[in-house]
């Protein structure tokens, strides 16, 4: 039996409900499960195996509940390279998902805007990414039951989930994003020189999280759609000096548009049969 396996094992001794969406809830966006119906909370540690988050702004515990009409699991609290934790155990929780029947994966996180085109409170959906940490959780051998050696990376959402979304947030007025997210180890924030190499990749974003993430994802088959909240811009864009407390406030400050957008992201799983 796998690790996986055995987390499995204990959370459904806690939860009855098979979720068909995950999300993950990057820093200062927990309060989402706040709007679930019928939830039940478990923490990080109460799961054999599972890592803890030590992040100001996440809370560290998995929460079930019914969004808008959807069964759904939700992390507070995700799990970062810089932490100390090792490149496997940042992807455990899309593995734990894949074992859970999740089908569909939201993720989300606080990024730094590049793109000069970007302003704080910004929501992006993440198209492409860019691998700067070099590291890849599926390094080693791999487990056929969860997908393929050599995963596909050349279209890492699903379009027809995001065209669903973007239909629906242009009905509302809402104006949603789409650019290329760099994965930076962190946890300091990047150099000037650093961002203008990352902009001449062709980022638009850069983070401390979820290209693991999304690697795990795609491995699984998961469909996949991934938000970023433009918490600041990135260092040498502007001439302020770059806090967490900054993102976390500017995460804080946007939450009714990102409320709703993440709503209507999982009501367009209700319509995405692809």
């Amino acid at each position: 039996m796998t690790n996986f396996e055995e987390m499995k094992k204990a959370v459904i001794k806690r939860v009855n409900l098979v979720p068909r969406a995950a999300l993950i809830l990057g820093s200062g966006l927990g309060y989402l499960t706040d709007q679930f119906s019928e939830p039940t909370a478990i923490e990080y540690c109460e799961i054999p195996g599972f890592p803890n988050t030590t992040v100001e702004g996440h809370s560290g515990r998995l929460v079930f509940g019914v969004f808008h009409g959807l069964p759904v699991v939700a992390m507070e609290g995700r799990f970062h390279f810089y932490e100390g934790h090792e490149i496997k155990d940042v992807s455990a929780p899309i593995y734990l998902f894949k074992e859970l029947g999740v089908e569909n994966l939201l993720i989300t996180n606080a990024a730094g805007g590049i793109n000069r085109s970007y302003t704080p409170g910004d929501i992006v959906a993440v198209t492409d990414i860019i691998n700067f940490g070099f590291r890849n959780p599926l390094r080693g051998q791999n487990e056929e039951r969860y997908g393929v050696r050599f995963p596909d990376m050349s279209e890492i959402v699903d379009r027809n989930w995001l065209n669903e979304l973007r239909v629906r947030l242009d009905n509302e007025g809402i104006d949603l994003k789409e650019g290329t997210y760099c994965w930076a180890l962190g946890p300091s924030y990047e150099t000037p020189s650093e961002i203008k190499a990352f902009e001449s990749f062709g980022a638009d974003l850069v983070g401390m999280s979820t290209v693991p993430e999304v690697i795990a994802a795609k491995h699984c088959g998961m469909k996949l759609l991934v938000l970023s909240c433009v918490t600041n811009m990135a260092s040498g864009i502007l001439k302020e000096k770059l806090t967490h407390a900054d993102v976390v406030k500017t995460a804080n400050r946007i939450r009714p548009r990102f409320t709703s957008i993440v709503r209507q992201a999982i009501e367009s799983i209700k319509v995405n049969k692809s």
